[in-house]
């Protein structure tokens, strides 16, 4: 037996050895620290405010819209009549991976979302791996989501005073235009909300969730007048496969759901709250989705829609023969589409914040105000930079690029609750997905299947993009990982 006094022996006679480069990408981040770090920035703390309407609104609010005001009028010619299908897989996918969101946001109640998830249980290579994709799966949604904004204006300015703004300056390079001022004026304005603080962007954030809703129930209810039969056969005309195709496309749509997951250090009882705000926005969204596609797609025959991002305002016009409907839901999508703006901004920037704090970004996006209580050195960045995204690339390379990035990100936390079941089976878990591992398999195989559907165009994209986050990581975040010195 060994002398429990003596010093341990070390190979080189006088130090312990330094871990090889796979040990230390393998590191991973002990789930206590992760908590106990909660809220702490660089010269402050984030504040805790949010309770459970307030979380469930910031899921709604970052999801519903998306889907139906925008990416509708590209999903539809893809699968025809089918598209509620796609709707239904979509949202299938997404609860599945929402189950295992559930259990590791009540177990891990952190604002890295995924990424502190994957740094607990895969070590920090993937966590990287994780934060990056939702680098893309926020930032670049957001511009997204922004350029349908623009749509939307400008058919609520053409409904009302009968002018709308040249293409030049609504549309971005590719479709048409120069500059999509639209989209950036958008992003700005979501971030002076999130300038004030949290408490003051959720209370925006509610009441405009409040008048997207009213408005996608006014759609069917006035959209069911104009349903025809016809509309509805041939129901898959481009086969299954044409279902998948739109099935990936919309699963854009669905991405805002573990934003309540992000707010994890910004909620009053976290583990509590986060499973209940993200199973219950995505039943809401599911149900609303599904809904508003069938009744558009009956009221106006498949073939009809074209990629505009407009389309349940076109629909509301032929259906009454009147401009006003129109105009109205116009104006309530132009809210709608802010209110997903907002809330996945706010994502982004507190998935940003916890990667800093952790080193593997530059310490500027931890650094909290000590007034607002609001990272706001991150939120100019971000800000800045999805604006300018928005305003110079199509809706369509956008949407695509969002969704693998998202489905990867995805994939990941489906392994993730199963290796932390493994791993941590007595942590403490206010919610535990049924029938594991069976049903974070089915979670992962579907993001697979998904991600399979995306173009060869998104893959070299996707591909491009996580070879830039490697390079990064290699050259930046692995040398200044806050974990990096106790093994040095």
């Amino acid at each position: 037996m060994l002398d429990q006094g003596a010093p341990p022996h070390h190979p080189t006679g006088n130090a312990p050895a330094s871990p090889g480069l796979g040990a230390r990408l393998m590191r991973r981040k002990p789930v206590e620290r992760l908590v106990a770090e909660g809220g702490q920035g660089e010269g402050g703390s984030l504040r805790r405010s949010l309770g459970l309407w307030q979380l469930t609104m910031i899921s709604i609010g970052a999801t519903l819209g998306t889907g139906i005001f925008v990416v509708l009028g590209e999903a539809v010619p893809k699968a025809g009549p089918a598209v509620t299908l796609s709707f239904v897989i979509a949202g299938l996918t997404a609860l599945f991976s929402a189950l295992s969101y559930a259990e590791l946001a009540g177990t891990i109640p952190v604002a890295g979302s995924s990424y502190s998830y994957a740094y607990a249980t895969m070590g920090e290579l993937i966590a990287w791996i994780c934060g990056w994709c939702l680098v893309l799966e926020y930032g670049v949604s957001v511009a997204a989501v922004a350029v349908g904004w623009g749509e939307y204006l400008n058919d609520l300015l053409d409904g009302t005073i009968g002018v709308t703004l040249p293409a030049a300056l609504s549309a971005p390079p590719g479709d048409g235009g120069l500059f999509n001022l639209p989209a950036l004026i958008v992003v700005l304005l979501a971030m002076a909300f999130l300038l004030g603080g949290a408490r003051e962007s959720a209370r925006a954030n509610t009441v405009m969730v409040v008048v997207k809703i009213a408005a996608l129930v006014l759609f069917c209810a006035i959209g069911v007048q104009g349903l025809r039969s016809g509309n509805y056969e041939n129901f898959m005309p481009l086969g299954m496969a044409g279902v998948s195709a739109a099935g990936a496309t919309l699963f854009f749509s669905y991405i805002g759901f573990d934003a309540a997951s992000t707010a994890g250090e910004e909620a009053k009882n976290a583990q509590r709250d986060l499973p209940r705000a993200i199973m219950l926005s995505l039943v809401v969204v599911t149900a609303l989705y599904v809904l508003v596609a069938a009744v558009a797609v009956g009221a106006k025959p498949w073939r009809d829609f074209t990629d505009s991002e407009a389309a349940l305002a076109q629909i509301m016009r032929e259906v009454t023969g009147q401009t006003f409907w129109g105009t109205l839901l116009a104006f309530c999508a132009v809210v709608a589409i802010a209110s997903v703006v907002l809330t996945v901004l706010y994502g982004q920037t507190r998935i940003l914040f916890a990667m800093s704090r952790d080193g593997l970004v530059p310490k500027v996006f931890s650094r909290v105000h000590p007034k607002s209580g609001a990272p706001r050195a991150n939120t100019l960045i971000v800000s800045l930079f999805c604006g300018v995204l928005a305003a110079a690339i199509p809706l369509g390379q956008l949407a695509d690029a969002t969704s693998i990035g998202t489905l990867f990100a995805f994939a990941l936390v489906n392994i993730a609750v199963v290796v932390l079941r493994r791993t941590r089976p007595d942590m403490p878990r206010t919610f535990r997905v049924p029938l594991s591992p069976v049903l974070p398999a089915l979670g992962l195989g579907f993001c697979v299947w998904m991600m399979g559907s995306l173009s060869a165009v998104t893959w070299v994209v996707f591909g491009v993009w996580m070879a830039v986050g490697l390079v990064f990581y290699f050259v930046y975040g692995h040398r200044r990982s806050r974990l990096a010195p106790s093994e040095k």
